[in-house]
C-alpha cells in the first residue's frame, strides 16, 4: 500500500468505551446511558450478530415460580458445588442474589420469556440444578435477549460502531485512557479517548478445532488486549467443553445442539447401541453436568466405541413431535440447514466441542475491575463465577447482573476522575504496530498459522491432558510463535480482514500459552481439568491460578463460603465415574 492511500484516523472521545456488543456490553452500555453518561459501543461483527446470540438453552434465576422451594442461597450454593469449589464465593453471591431483578430488567426491555397459562415465567431443568431455574425463549434465548437489550439501546441513543476492530488499549502510567483500532472494511483508524474502558468481547475456546463459536470469533483477542495493557488471566486452563457440537459438515464442526435436546430427554449412545451415561452417572445419566457427559463421550470414543467419524450418538426421535417443534426448534432447523437430517427421525452424531472459557481475565467481585485503572471486563472475557465447570444457564444471567453492577462501578469511577493522562508514546506505539503489520511481506500466512495453534491445542490441551502432552504442545507453540513474526499481511479489495486475523492470531498464541502453562501447573482432576496422569483431586490445588505475561503464575486463595450457602451444598463432588481411564 501507497503512503498516500494510508487509511485516514478518525478521532473520537467518550466517556466510557465499551468494546464488544454482545449481552455484557450492551447491559452495561444500558446502564451507563440510563445513569446519564455518555457511552461508546464498539464491536468486530454486525450487533444483532454477537455471540451471544447463538446461546440457546436459557438463563437462570431462581425465580421459584415453578419449585417453590428454591432460593438464591440454592442457586449459589450449586454454583458452588459445580465449580469444584473454584468459583469466588462472593462473585456467585452476587450473581444469584441479583438474577431475579437481572430478568426483571429483560423484562421491562420487551423479553419474550416462556410462560405458563397463569402468566408465570415457565423454568426448566438443566444439568446439575437442584431445582427448576433456567428461564427461556424457544430455544433462541439469547437471540432475543440481544434483540431485547439492543431496541433498549437504540431508544436511550447509544452509539454503536460495528466492524470496529480494536488492536490496543491505550495506558499511561497504569491507568487506561482509550483504544486504538481500524474498520475491517475499509482500513480507516479510530483513535478513541476514553476516561473508562469495559471489555466485552468474549473468550478464547476458538482455539480449539471442534469448537462452538464462529470464525473469527473468540480467539482470544480480549485476553491480548487485556494482558498487554497490564491485566492478568485467571484459571486459563479452565476450558468447558459442551458434550454435543455437530461433526459436519467441516466448515461447521462444532456447531452446538443445544444442551435442551438431553434436558427434553434426549438419550445418548455408542456405536453399539449402549446407553454409555449409565457407566458416568448412573444416576442423572444425560442430565449429568457438562464436564461429566463430555469426559463420557470423549472416552468412548477414545476407547473405540464411537462412530467411524469419531462420534457418538444424542437421539430425540422417541419424542413427540410437537415437543421438538416448541421445544427445540433450532436444533431441528439447524440439523435440517446443515445435514438434511430430520431429528423427529434420525439421531444427530455429535462429539465434545470447545465451548465455554471460565476462566480469563483476573476481576474484582464486587465491581469487575482489573489490575489496570479504570480498565473493566465482563461477560465470558472475565472470570470468577464459574471455576472448574459451568452451570448452563449461568453465563446469561451473568452479563445482566454484572452489565448492572460494572455500569454502575463506572459511572462512579468517571465521575470521581480528577486528572486524566494520556500518553502520545501509547498512541505511536499502537499506530506503528498495525503500520508494521500492514508492511509485513514475509510468506507465512495467518490462517495456516491460526489452523496449527488449533491442532496443537485439539491435540495436547483437550478434554483429558498429561504432561508429556502439554509440554509437547508448549514445544510446538513455540515454533509457531516463530512463524508468527515470519507472516504476510495482504488486505484485498474485500477489505482489512487479513490484518484483523494477524491480530487475532497474534492473540490465539498468547492464550494457548496462558491454557497450557496453567494447565501444566494444575496437577489434578478436577471438573472439566482431566488430567490422566492426576486421576484425584488434590485439596491443596482448591485455588485459582493466575497467570501474567511473563509465563509466571500465582496461587490465589479463594475465601470461604457463607455459612447460609455451605449448609445447602450438598455431599462433597463425587469423582466417581469421572475419569474412567
Amino acid at each position: 500500500m501507497h503512503p498516500h492511500h494510508r487509511p485516514e484516523e478518525r478521532r473520537l472521545s467518550t466517556s466510557v468505551l465499551v468494546i464488544g456488543t454482545g449481552g455484557g456490553g450492551l447491559r452495561t452500555g444500558i446502564e451507563l446511558a440510563e445513569a446519564g453518561q455518555d457511552v461508546l459501543l464498539v464491536g468486530k461483527r454486525p450487533r444483532m450478530d454477537a455471540h451471544t446470540s447463538l446461546a440457546a438453552g436459557g438463563i437462570n434465576a431462581s425465580l421459584a415460580t415453578i419449585d417453590a422451594e428454591d432460593s438464591w442461597q440454592q442457586h449459589a450454593a450449586d454454583t458452588i458445588k459445580e465449580s469444584y469449589f473454584l468459583a469466588d464465593p462472593r462473585t456467585v453471591e452476587i450473581v444469584t442474589q441479583g438474577a431475579a431483578r437481572g430478568i426483571a430488567d429483560l423484562e421491562r426491555y420487551g423479553m419474550p420469556f416462556a410462560r405458563e397459562r397463569d402468566g408465570r415465567i415457565t423454568l426448566r431443568f438443566f444439568g446439575a440444578h437442584t431445582y427448576r431455574r433456567t428461564a427461556f425463549s424457544g430455544d433462541y434465548t439469547g437471540l432475543e435477549i440481544q434483540r431485547a437489550l439492543l431496541r433498549r439501546a437504540t431508544e436511550l441513543e447509544i452509539p454503536v460502531i460495528d466492524s470496529l476492530y480494536i488492536t490496543r488499549l491505550l495506558v499511561s502510567e497504569g491507568t487506561v485512557f482509550g483504544a486504538y483500532g481500524f474498520d475491517v472494511g475499509d482500513g480507516t483508524r479510530y483513535l478513541i479517548h476514553a476516561d473508562a474502558v469495559v471489555l466485552a468481547a468474549g473468550g478464547h475456546n476458538r482455539i480449539w478445532r471442534q469448537t462452538s463459536s464462529r470464525r473469527d470469533e473468540n480467539t482470544g483477542d480480549s485476553w491480548r488486549l487485556s494482558v498487554e495493557a497490564g491485566a492478568r488471566i485467571r484459571d486459563a486452563e479452565l476450558v468447558q467443553f459442551h458434550p454435543s457440537g455437530i461433526l459436519e459438515p467441516a466448515h461447521a464442526a462444532g456447531t452446538l445442539v443445544s444442551e435442551a435436546a438431553r434436558g427434553e430427554g434426549g438419550i445418548l449412545r455408542n456405536a453399539l447401541g449402549e446407553r454409555f451415561m449409565e457407566r458416568y452417572d448412573p444416576e442423572r445419566m444425560e442430565l449429568s453436568t457438562r464436564d461429566r457427559v463430555a469426559l463420557g463421550a470423549y472416552t468412548e470414543i477414545k476407547e473405540g466405541r464411537g462412530t467411524e467419524k469419531g462420534g457418538v450418538w444424542l437421539d430425540v426421535s422417541h419424542l413427540p413431535r410437537e415437543t421438538i417443534m416448541q421445544r427445540l426448534p433450532r436444533v431441528y432447523q439447524t440439523m435440517i440447514e446443515l445435514q438434511m437430517l430430520d431429528i423427529t427421525r434420525e439421531p444427530m452424531e455429535i462429539a465434545p466441542t470447545a465451548h465455554y472459557s471460565m476462566g480469563g481475565v483476573w476481576v474484582r467481585p464486587e465491581d469487575h475491575a482489573t489490575d489496570v485503572d479504570g480498565l473493566y471486563a465482563i461477560g465470558e472475557v472475565a472470570s470468577g463465577l464459574h471455576g472448574a465447570n459451568r452451570l448452563g444457564g449461568n453465563s446469561l444471567i451473568e452479563l445482566l447482573v454484572y452489565g448492572r453492577v460494572t455500569g454502575q462501578a463506572v459511572a462512579e469511577y468517571v465521575a470521581g476522575r480528577q486528572t486524566h493522562r494520556r500518553s502520545p508514546e501509547a498512541v505511536t506505539e499502537a499506530r506503528a504496530e498495525v503500520d508494521g503489520l500492514l508492511a509485513a511481506d514475509g510468506d507465512e500466512n495467518v490462517r495456516t498459522l491460526q489452523r496449527a495453534i488449533r491442532d496443537t491445542m485439539t491435540e495436547h490441551a483437550g478434554v483429558v491432558r498429561d504432561e508429556a502432552g502439554l509440554q509437547a504442545g508448549l514445544a510446538r507453540l513455540s515454533e509457531i510463535e516463530e512463524r508468527i513474526s515470519g507472516i504476510g499481511v495482504h488486505p484485498d479489495i474485500a477489505g482489512f480482514q487479513d490484518l484483523a486475523h494477524a491480530f487475532d492470531v497474534k492473540a490465539s498464541a498468547l492464550a494457548a500459552r496462558a491454557t497450557l502453562q496453567c494447565a501444566l501447573e494444575r496437577r489434578e482432576t478436577r471438573g472439566c481439568h482431566n488430567r490422566s496422569d492426576h486421576p484425584e483431586t488434590d485439596p491443596a490445588l482448591q485455588v485459582n491460578l493466575v497467570w501474567s505475561a511473563d509465563g509466571t503464575i500465582e496461587r490465589e486463595a479463594i475465601p470461604p463460603v457463607p455459612e447460609e450457602i455451605a449448609a445447602l451444598i450438598p455431599e462433597a463432588v463425587s469423582q466417581e465415574g469421572k475419569l474412567v481411564e
